[in-house]
């Protein structure tokens, strides 16, 4: 599911000491609305000073230039002037920048250090199976995929899962919220006898491409390349191939089952059922509910957001979208003068934004995209998994939508479940609030882990 996204958060840059070295990686987190983001900085000392770049990682935002980095006397000030943020950060005697970020207004605390968060499950090399960094082609859009290969051992005749990560640009662990969920996956797999593959989305990290005009349509070509890939190495059962999809990668699997026959199953988790409009609507309301917003200002939203869904339900001209949806949203401004609209920033800066998200590329076709026709044609063995407290793809209804499809279609090889107590990561949580995500340790349940090896060891028997 779409990761939720703050306008209110890009920020700043980093840097170092008195008189030494401050060049090199800083990491912080900012709290923004209860969610926790890492900030990771690079810093480098040229001829004219210091200059720095920023990832925001749970963002999948990378190499975000800082306008300006000055440090002088434990001092460091940087700035962003295209963002409108402003970071400034005292050296303590810990090696620690204790500092504020401002943007649009408001100020958040922010202290960056060099110590980097690792989750109690992520492995550590040596690793007790063999790993390789890989790479392989999209020959139609002509693009190279970077990625990682683990096999239970450097050689044998291994079944196979390639990953799918979920929505927003992804690395191969799919790194979000301060958690390498793909990399947790991978290596319980992995140490089960099954090679996994996972690979850095188009445009992100390693791989070449364009994210920002992709659809899920695309990176279902993506995966069929990885496909391809493996296919060439003589360490894969060629008749054991399989796809684990995770949020929007759980609509991506079902296309390539249906249209490849060497796809002998789908592992769907957190897969949605429904239309993306309704999806979308029901995850902004069960969220806000979670986060204290009232019942009377989510009714306001829901009908806000239903209407500019069923203008891009009922378009076909992107130019007229884009004026119509503009038109909407600033009567919608005119009429709601309590809009959260930043402080500091202009109605034509803010409108454009939310033009610009909903009739980009991707929006468009998630809004309009309903699994059910295609999850009707799926004959391969299919394992459907959700948490019990997922609140972006709530697991009722789902799972209900994706069970009923695959049904009509005459699937009997569907395992449907619903995990207790877990979040849209499976996480074991409270309340399955996004906010959550990156204060809980740990990075994925032990109990749909199991699930997931338990039910592919059967397929590949």
């Amino acid at each position: 599911m779409k990761k939720v996204v703050f306008i209110l958060l890009i920020i700043l840059t980093t840097l170092p000491i008195y008189g030494q070295d401050i060049t090199g990686e800083w990491n912080g987190v900012l709290k923004v609305q209860g969610i926790q983001l890492r900030l990771v900085f690079h810093i480098t000392n040229e001829e004219k000073g210091y200059s720095s770049t920023m990832d925001s990682p749970d963002q999948g935002a990378n190499g975000i230039p800082v306008t300006s980095t000055k440090y002088e006397n434990s001092i460091l000030i940087m700035g962003i002037s295209t963002l409108g943020a402003h970071y400034e950060g005292t050296l303590d005697d810990k090696n620690v920048f204790i500092g504020i970020f401002k943007q649009a207004g408001q100020s958040f605390p922010l202290n960056l250090s060099k110590e980097k968060v690792i989750k109690p499950q992520e492995p550590t090399e040596p690793y007790s199976y063999y790993s390789e960094n890989i790479k392989f082609e999209n020959t139609q859009d002509k693009i190279v995929l970077a990625g990682t290969l683990t096999l239970p051992q450097k050689n044998g005749n291994f079944p196979v899962v390639i990953l799918i990560s979920g929505s927003g640009p992804q690395n191969r662990n799919e790194e979000v919220f301060g958690h390498k969920p793909f990399l947790v996956l991978a290596d319980h797999l992995t140490k089960k006898g099954i090679a996994v593959l996972r690979f850095d989305d188009r445009g992100t990290a390693e791989s070449t491409g364009n994210f920002k005009t992709a659809t899920s349509l695309d990176f279902a070509g993506d995966v069929e390349s990885a496909i391809k890939y493996l296919q060439t190495r003589k360490e894969i059962n060629k008749n054991q191939i399989g796809l684990i999809g995770h949020s929007e990668g759980g609509i991506i699997a079902p296309m390539i089952a249906v249209e490849s026959k060497d796809i002998n199953f789908i592992v769907l988790l957190a897969g949605p059922g429904i239309r993306g409009d309704q999806l979308l609507l029901l995850q902004q309301e069960l969220i806000g509910k979670t986060s204290g917003i009232s019942d009377t200002d989510l009714q306001k939203a829901k009908v806000i957001n239903k209407g500019a869904f069923d203008i891009i339900l009922k378009s076909n001209n992107n130019e007229l979208l884009e004026m119509e949806l503009t038109n909407y949203i600033k009567q919608g401004l005119r009429d709601n003068h309590e809009s959260n609209k930043p402080a500091g920033m202009s109605e034509d800066d803010y409108v454009k934004l939310q033009v610009n998200q909903l009739i980009s590329p991707w929006m468009n076709f998630y809004i309009k995209y309903d699994p059910a026709p295609i999850l009707e044609k799926v004959k391969c063995p299919v394992l459907a998994i959700n948490g019990e407290k997922d609140l972006q793809v709530p697991a009722e209804v789902n799972l209900k939508a994706i069970e009923s499809a695959l049904k009509r279609g005459g699937n009997e090889k569907v395992t449907i479940k619903e995990l207790p107590n877990l979040n849209h990561l499976f996480q074991e949580c409270k309340t399955g609030s996004p906010s959550e995500y990156a204060a809980i340790e740990q990075t994925l349940s032990p109990i749909a882990l199991a699930e997931i090896s338990t039910w592919i060891l059967k397929q590949v028997k």
